[in-house]
């Protein structure tokens, strides 16, 4: 080892829970990552919630969450409970980076090409009109049939978490397949609240939400690529969302598909500038210093910084710094806020014999099996599609039973549809906490016992 290798490594200091800098991942594998731990925490949180619902600590859980907070400027005011800020305001942002997602995922991912696309597409779209359909079955005459929405969505997080905890049980192609399959979910979740889960819509509020969005579109279109102004102009959308009637969260999607995934540089002409840097970066080396010590290094930084700015697309660089902090506190904290179900183990037989509840367990658990096991199969057996790389059909049989996991997207769903409900509003969370933890399960001993390592 030369001595200006070992000058380095003794100055390099790493603590425990950083990323080394030598260590490469590729984006999918980080979001592989962090969508596992993202998993992990949303447990923890759901079962937070559920011990709090169920001990003395209930009355001081409902408090919090149903306290008020308001914001006042020049006279104006907006007041709702801490509950409805998670749910309509950071959801957005769950909502911005899962448009993010789909946006990537139709440029360059799993629906970046038909050949590639049309057998998670098949799969999504069988997972969510299946379900759905059962559930209209079950609850037909009755007025929970307003939650018909609820059982068609897959929690990624927790889908991912069990296939990445199940290691090499499972081929890699697997995840890609179900992360495609996932967004095209995700895709169609969207669509069903902005569609059918809309009471009533205020116009003039709906034409100065369709005008900025034609600004974050001019936008793009005139190249800026600095998230600022995308931020400003998607917030007024998201408050002008807010009063059409039409759920505030859709202003996520709308802004993210506006967020421009052009570079502002080439890689071969970053690649040639960053050498130069670098050998003047070298050259301006005082034998380990300190950078504080060293303004002309820490110039050559920042421009280092701006470079990979130009190179990285905005799309890339907003998903990469925006996936943690919803993975890893806004859904989490909206488990802590909507998962607290309070469950009367003495009154369970009467809870899973009313309609919603049922409709809810036999979409998720059934229907998502037949939605997505049977009809992936059934499109590979008439020549639709052909099964990911290293995959059987017993793998896909696995996903399907992984598919009724319908945390997230089911319980916003059902806030939605059942807002003026609050008997079929728990009747239904109820149905998807069992659902998903027997989907769960049932998906994780499958893959771990049926299918060949």
């Amino acid at each position: 080892m030369s001595n200006r290798d070992a000058t380095a490594q003794a100055a390099e200091h790493t603590a425990p829970w950083e990323q080394g800098f030598d260590k490469v991942v590729t984006p999918f594998e980080e979001f592989i990552y962090e969508e596992s731990s993202s998993g992990l925490l949303l447990m923890i949180c759901t079962v937070i919630a559920l011990i709090c619902v169920n001990t003395a600590l209930a009355h001081s859980y409902e408090h919090f969450f149903h306290q008020s907070f308001s914001i006042s400027v020049a006279g104006w005011t907006l007041e709702h409970t801490l509950h409805h800020w998670i749910n309509d305001g950071l959801m957005a942002l769950f909502f911005f980076v899962v448009g993010l997602e789909i946006k990537r995922e139709v440029l360059v991912g799993e629906l970046s090409s038909m050949k590639q696309a049309i057998l998670p597409v098949v799969a999504a779209i069988g997972g969510m009109v299946v379900p759905a359909a059962l559930f209209v079955w079950m609850t037909q005459g009755d007025v929970s049939v307003l939650g018909w929405g609820i059982p068609m969505a897959t929690d990624l997080a927790f889908a991912v978490g069990i296939l990445v905890l199940l290691g090499k049980h499972v081929p890699h192609a697997l995840l890609s397949f179900l992360v495609g399959l996932a967004i095209v979910d995700d895709l169609g979740g969207v669509m069903v609240i902005a569609i059918f889960y809309t009471e009533q819509i205020f116009w003039m509020p709906l034409l100065v939400a369709g005008l900025l969005l034609l600004l974050l579109i001019g936008f793009n279109r005139f190249g800026i690529s600095k998230p600022l102004p995308y931020f400003i102009v998607g917030l007024g959308l998201w408050l002008a969302m807010m009063e059409s009637g039409v759920h505030a969260t859709l202003a996520g999607i709308l802004t993210a598909w506006t967020i421009p995934a052009r570079s502002k540089s080439s890689p071969q002409k970053f690649s040639l500038h960053m050498r130069e840097l670098l050998d003047r970066f070298d050259g301006a080396c005082k034998g380990g210093s300190n950078l504080m010590n060293n303004p002309e290094q820490h110039a050559l930084l920042q421009t280092f910084e701006h470079g990979i700015h130009k190179v990285e697309t905005p799309l890339q660089r907003l998903e990469h710094s925006m996936h943690m902090p919803v993975a890893f506190l806004i859904i989490p904290l909206f488990a802590l806020a909507n998962a607290g179900i309070p469950i009367n183990f003495s009154e369970l037989g009467n809870i899973f014999a009313q309609p919603v509840t049922q409709g809810v367990m036999l979409g998720l658990v059934l229907g998502k099996f037949i939605g997505i096991a049977l009809v992936t199969l059934l499109a590979v057996k008439l020549g639709i599609g052909e099964l990911p790389r290293g995959t059987n059909s017993r793998h896909i049989i696995g996903l399907g039973l992984l598919g009724g996991i319908g945390f997230t997207m089911s319980i916003f769903i059902a806030e939605l549809g059942f807002q003026s409900m609050p008997d079929q509003l728990l009747l239904a969370k109820t149905g998807i906490l069992f659902a998903s933890l027997f989907a769960g399960v049932a998906g994780y001993l499958w893959l771990r016992f049926f299918c060949k390592r």
